[in-house]
């Protein structure tokens, strides 16, 4: 959580960096036509992806298995969209990873390992009584 609230006091910072510092090299014209330009792409290859990926899960769901792998990447793909719609390079950037399907992988081993922790950590056994 710490490193949460850290990312959300640095990044806009850096983010802003960023754009004076393309705004000086490219125009700010340019600056906001790139932001424009990665924002329409990139929801539109979420889009694209998350269709194939809802798809692959009905099929899923059709052969009674577990989409597991299709959760994972659904919300891999929701995360990157909301990077990609997000002004901002660094966040254009990783939003992309997170979207396109053969950089996608990286994040989903790491995401099934912090959900696989969480549900460790955070494990309750029940015990129920008879009366």
């Amino acid at each position: 959580m710490r490193w949460a609230i850290l990312a959300l006091l640095i990044l806009p910072a850096l983010e802003i960096g960023l754009f004076v510092w393309a705004g000086g090299y490219i125009g700010p014209w340019w600056v906001i036509f790139l932001i424009i330009l990665t924002g329409i792409v990139g929801i539109t290859i979420a889009k694209q992806q998350g269709i194939k990926i809802w798809n692959r899960a009905r099929m899923s769901m059709n052969q009674y298995e577990m989409p597991s792998n299709e959760i994972i990447d659904g919300l891999c793909i929701i995360i990157g969209a909301a990077f990609v719609f997000t002004p901002g390079f660094i966040t254009d950037t990783l939003g992309f990873f997170l979207v396109l399907p053969w950089t996608r992988p990286l994040f989903k081993t790491m995401l099934q390992k912090w959900i696989q922790h969480s549900i460790n950590r955070n494990k309750t056994i029940f015990i129920f009584r008879k009366s």
